[in-house]
């Protein structure tokens, strides 16, 4: 991949993310303002009263102006699992990894090259991608008279770190994003928890009878606020755990399959 190719990939995903945070905040402000905040769901028609009795909508409004914040990352975080989800399937390819590496060592055992790298482009992941630069270059060293054995070596294991450079971006591009979310989740949800908090104790601090109304809002305000930041910090810790697993998985993959192409090449030279 050229690095003009390369940096208009990533002007993409830049463009994406940022579409995505947007997108996500307008839909959790129209959720907030239209949906949770509308009339029905308080007593007397008015969301500035206490919600109606089990009303979950109207209880959630009454979390102020941190909700949608904290709902924008839960639905940023609900779209980048989406995104990671297709772009990790599509790196694994077709078939089990397992049964497409033991394919090749077999292949590369009886010197079928051509035919192993056939079975890559029907693969179509990215270890099948690594493999197919290294089988290429593999078979160009089998006819190269002029280079010594250890600098073929060398240059068929630099060939598989070039192209598994090119892979392992894609792998774990926007992984920050979860552990982004993790972090800020809790503390966005742990300032709404202190706001709402603020509001119950001023209303408790009035002189004569303390302003039920006043103390219900904060309260909810600031028990809204604290589920919504643990519920988004709990997921993005989960998704970015799972994630990481299954890239470290792939990343495994690819290195058991270079290192053993690399050993069959090495075994190859010893025997001419």
């Amino acid at each position: 991949m050229s690095k003009q190719g390369s940096s208009f990939k990533d002007a993409l995903q830049n463009i994406f993310a940022t579409s995505a945070i947007l997108i996500a905040f307008i839909v959790a402000y129209v959720l907030f303002t239209q949906i949770m905040g509308s009339p029905v769901n308080f007593e007397g028609g008015n969301h500035a009263g206490k919600p109606l009795e089990g009303n979950i909508l109207g209880t959630l409004y009454k979390g102020g102006y941190i909700v949608p914040i904290l709902m924008t990352c839960i639905l940023v975080l609900f779209i980048f699992i989406i995104e990671r989800v297709i772009t990790l399937s599509r790196a694994k390819g077709k078939g089990r990894l397992n049964t497409f590496v033991s394919e090749l060592q077999g292949l590369l055992a009886a010197d079928k090259i051509e035919e192993a790298m056939d079975a890559c482009d029907k693969q179509k992941g990215s270890l099948a991608n690594v493999m197919k630069a290294g089988l290429a270059r593999y078979r160009d060293l089998q006819k190269d008279k002029d280079l010594e054995k250890d600098q073929k070596i060398l240059s068929i294991q630099k060939s598989f770190e070039e192209a598994t450079a090119l892979e392992l971006p894609m792998l774990s591009k926007n992984m920050v994003i979860f552990s982004t979310l993790a972090s800020i989740s809790v503390l966005i949800g742990l300032i709404g928890t202190v706001l709402g908090m603020i509001r119950a104790f001023m209303a408790l601090a009035q002189s004569g009878a303390p302003d039920s109304l006043a103390l219900a809002t904060g309260i909810s305000e600031a028990l809204v606020n604290t589920a919504f930041g643990i519920s988004g910090s709990t997921l993005a810790i989960i998704a970015f755990n799972y994630f990481s697993s299954t890239i470290d998985s792939y990343t495994f993959k690819i290195d058991e399959a270079g290192f053993s192409l690399t050993q069959n090449f090495a075994a190859s030279l010893k025997n001419n």
